[in-house]
């Protein structure tokens, strides 16, 4: 049976839930892996795989919502709780843009007083200060937020922002889109629909967005197939999503530390079923910030195509007690280890010009060598 549900996925034929899950429960990773793999070389025939440099800004950690899963949110009143000044964010750009980064991905928390005004004034702000750079940013929970907060459509609150500057919307806050799920680890955020409305909306106006699922807490297979399937049955509906973006909840600082951790098999195999099951979507990244460097490179060949960020700058996971880094010659060198190309995209995935790309790289090592000289400054005058 799974061998022929892997035959359909790979001619090109459109799964359904039943055979989602029994790819779910499959065991033979390798198998599954091959299949996903035949999926991403018919999609992606190039002999290039992508990645992208750009930096996670939180502008803010205060939020209204509580989530079980999060260790990065602080409550209103909290004593940590903080708002980035407008001269700190602009020098966080700023430091991106010198390093070839070409966006930002700008997410908070759900403010309690903020107005609209208040984020069209960051957006202007950064706009003018660094035109050529897409702003990727508000995840749908923010923007559902917005509109409670203002007392405004979404159409409304959607198009301010797009006028503004916004450019393209994260598809963070999904976890996982059934409802049974989304009331038991958090309260006062965005349930499915409403997730999914936000996308719709942003979708018809034009905007293009990505798509993500965060797995391994409370959820049973059966609705990690449903999370894809609501996620493919809107991609067919409005085509907005550029790419999907799979991983594993990270425990640790949380409440709901008492789960263990699912391993790389794990998501790997998951990442492999998404690949066969979103026959809708052309991209899947790379999650190499909560798998590592050897699990992110190995996803090239479980069915994703790009590398995901550089990510100079990440907190939420973070803060989860998950620490990946890696520089842009290792993720480069991830990519050609395996045999392919390696190059530079934009959040549309069109490829950046490479003298662009070749400035970047530069930039990058200049940077790792100037961090290294400050460590090494550090521990001398420590000794």
């Amino acid at each position: 049976m799974i061998r022929e549900i892997l035959a359909k996925a790979v001619a090109g034929e459109r799964l359904n839930p039943d055979e989602g899950l029994e790819l779910l429960k499959c065991s033979d990773l390798a198998t599954l892996g091959a299949a996903a793999n035949a999926v991403a070389e018919r999609l992606h025939p190039e002999r290039y795989r992508t990645y992208n440099i750009d930096r996670n800004i939180n502008y803010t950690n205060i939020c209204t919502a509580v989530c079980d899963f999060c260790a990065f949110y602080r409550s209103p009143k909290h004593e940590e709780g903080y708002v980035l000044p407008r001269d700190v964010l602009l020098k966080k750009i700023e430091e991106t843009v010198s390093l070839g980064g070409n966006q930002i991905l700008l997410q908070g928390g759900l403010h309690p007083k903020f107005k609209l005004d208040w984020y069209e004034e960051m957006l202007g702000d950064i706009k003018t200060a660094f035109p050529q750079l897409n702003i990727h940013g508000f995840s749908p929970p923010e923007i559902h937020h917005f509109t409670k907060v203002n007392h405004c459509s979404l159409e409304e609150v959607l198009s301010r922002l797009q006028d503004a500057g916004l450019g393209s919307l994260p598809g963070g806050g999904a976890e996982i889109l059934v409802d049974r799920v989304r009331s038991e680890i958090t309260r006062g955020k965005v349930m499915t629909d409403d997730w999914l409305n936000v996308m719709r909306v942003w979708h018809k106006l034009g905007g293009r967005s990505s798509a993500t699922m965060m797995f391994g807490h409370v959820e049973t297979l059966e609705e990690r197939i449903e999370h894809l399937d609501r996620l493919r049955d809107l991609q067919d509906e409005t085509s907005g999503f550029t790419a999907y973006i799979c991983w594993t909840f990270q425990p640790d600082n949380t409440q709901m530390n008492q789960i263990l951790p699912a391993g790389s098999f794990d998501y790997l195999r998951m990442l492999a079923v998404s690949r066969l099951y979103l026959d809708n979507f052309h991209n899947l990244q790379s999650s190499w910030v909560t798998q590592g460097l050897k699990i992110g490179q190995i996803s090239l060949v479980f069915g994703a195509n790009d590398m995901g960020s550089l990510m100079i700058e990440e907190n939420v996971v973070a803060e989860a007690g998950t620490v990946h880094y890696l520089t842009l010659d290792q993720i480069r060198d991830a990519i050609s280890d395996l045999g392919f190309e390696p190059r530079q995209r934009n959040v549309h995935y069109e490829l950046v010009e490479l003298e662009n790309e070749l400035k970047a790289i530069r930039a990058n090592q200049e940077w790792v060598e100037q961090r290294k000289s400050q460590q090494k400054d550090e521990l001398v005058q420590l000794a």
